[in-house]
């Protein structure tokens, strides 16, 4: 098991676009590893390879709540290619702003295509906790955090409370 450094706000690689992964390697199944295991460690349900440091379109999921009915998905190179019109809100948090959630309202459902760790072409329908953690996560892919979705006030006072603007 290893687990690698969740980098917190204000890092600036976390506002930053993550690069395709052009090809499944050693070192890449290793790091989708890591990242469970990282996952795990810290009681998360999704990561982004650019929250360990690594600005690469890479994220791993698990939404269950008991260990026994773990069920990880790495995703490569996720892109949404389907969105439902209905939304709804869900209290996000986030591992590298932690302590603090907020409502974020997004699709609840969407498609997503990526490339699985044997290079293959998958579509996943993800709908509820699912769908928000991957629309979470593919946001981290693109420098967007959890708290650019909530109201201005909210996010002030999140950035205020980690000092990134005076209060």
């Amino acid at each position: 098991m290893a687990t690698r450094d969740i980098i917190p706000m204000p890092h600036p690689v976390l506002r930053s676009s993550s690069v395709r992964v052009e090809q499944i390697s050693l070192s890449l199944k290793q790091l989708a590893e890591d990242m469970l295991d990282t996952m795990y460690a810290t009681r998360g349900v999704g990561l982004a390879a650019v929250q360990i440091g690594i600005p690469e379109r890479i994220v791993v999921i698990d939404v269950a709540v008991q260990e026994q009915d773990r069920k990880p998905l790495v995703l490569i190179n996720p892109e949404i290619v389907e969105r439902s019109v209905e939304r709804r809100s869900f209290r996000e948090g986030c591992l590298s702003i932690p302590g603090f959630m907020g409502e974020v309202e997004r699709p609840v459902e969407v498609s997503v295509r990526y490339t699985d760790l044997d290079g293959l072409s998958q579509t996943l329908q993800a709908n509820g906790l699912m769908a928000t953690c991957v629309q979470h996560e593919i946001d981290h892919l693109d420098g967007i955090l959890f708290i650019d979705h909530l109201p201005e006030t909210e996010r002030a006072a999140i950035l205020a409370a980690i000092g990134m603007i005076s209060g």
